[in-house]
């Protein structure tokens, strides 16, 4: 087996400045792949003037398998059971390039976040630097973290998309909307949110209150609540809110109001595509229409927003769903 391979990427999307090569490492008890030199226009910078003007940003990225998935990739030559390294740079491009950050530390941390959240990656290393810093005689100023796969324990994993965006989160209060049996309420309140958790259904709640009790988080607590009938929800009272695969539109309008000045909505679930091909749900109402996400939250400031076939968690299908990250000016 060749033990070191060396390609260029080519058709890297609009934004990538400059070839990247990758190397695919196979050291017997550790197998990764690295992309080096990924470079693209973002905007990051501790004042409003340096984020207005876009910048080059390198990252170098260490990708590292499962053992067992790069077994199979490699015994059967097969894209699909790998990791594909023209997708991964698609990927940093595209959240690099939409989102505006302070820190390079907060580029560095959603970069590996989001890497983890859509890749069957076992952990991850990057080196994220901007190489034209407003400061004179320094070539390039960055940081170099690494993170592993790790959701601290929790069985069901969150959902990827809350994964990949939780740096995106202030800190503080967060909402947890039809959380059932609090597989994304759990997720957060281990990363030290303070997290409320409503459904109507007693009997997830009860089981969420247990595995909270569990795992010692103090901080997240649950209400049941009819969320159609009589939503109980109070003005400017949450930092975040979170919502997936619940779908009741003359809620959201109350969610925005829910959310203080600041805070930002995170939502997916399904669009009308998945009913027509996949009949699920089965009722269409459940079901968002396209772009309808998009009017529903326009009180809001888009930050993300796409539809279409999205991975979702362990033992679930690939979905067709509208995924939204808002944030509620400030007065």
């Amino acid at each position: 087996m060749c033990l070191l391979t060396a390609v260029k990427v080519t058709g890297v999307p609009c934004g990538a400045l400059t070839p990247v090569k990758v190397f695919i490492e196979n050291a017997l008890m550790s197998e990764y792949l690295v992309i080096e030199r990924l470079e693209f226009l973002g905007r990051c910078g501790l004042t409003a003037e340096e984020r207005q003007m876009p910048q080059p940003i390198v990252v170098d990225i260490e990708l590292h398998y499962p053992s067992e998935n790069f077994t199979t990739a490699v015994q059967n030559d097969d894209i699909s059971q790998a990791v594909d390294y023209a997708k991964v740079a698609e990927r940093v491009i595209a959240e690099g390039s939409i989102h505006e950050y302070v820190l390079v530390e907060t580029l560095a941390e959603h970069l590996a976040a989001t890497l983890l959240a859509d890749f069957p990656l076992s952990r991850i290393r990057l080196w994220v630097r901007k190489v034209a810093p407003p400061i004179k005689s320094v070539g390039s100023v960055g940081v170099r973290l690494e993170r592993s796969r790790d959701v601290s324990g929790l069985e069901p994993s969150p959902a990827r998309f809350l994964a990949s965006q939780l740096p995106m989160l202030p800190k503080g209060t967060v909402l947890d909307v039809a959380a059932g049996q609090g597989r994304n309420a759990l997720y957060l309140a281990s990363h030290g949110y303070t997290v409320e958790a409503v459904d109507h259904d007693q009997t997830a709640l009860a089981v969420l209150a247990r595995a909270a009790e569990r795992k010692n988080l103090s901080n997240l607590r649950v209400r049941c609540m009819d969320l159609e009938r009589s939503p109980e929800i109070q003005k400017e009272s949450y930092d975040a809110i979170v919502v997936f695969f619940f779908l009741f539109r003359p809620l959201v309008p109350m969610l925005i109001q829910a959310l203080k000045p600041g805070g930002v909505l995170i939502y997916e679930t399904f669009l009308i595509d998945n009913h027509i091909r996949h009949q699920h749900p089965q009722r269409r109402e459940f079901c968002l229409e396209h772009n309808e996400l998009l009017h529903l939250a326009s009180g809001l400031r888009i930050l993300y927003y796409d539809e279409g076939l999205h991975g979702r968690e362990r033992g679930d299908e690939d979905a067709f769903t509208a995924r939204l990250l808002a944030r509620k000016e400030t007065k």
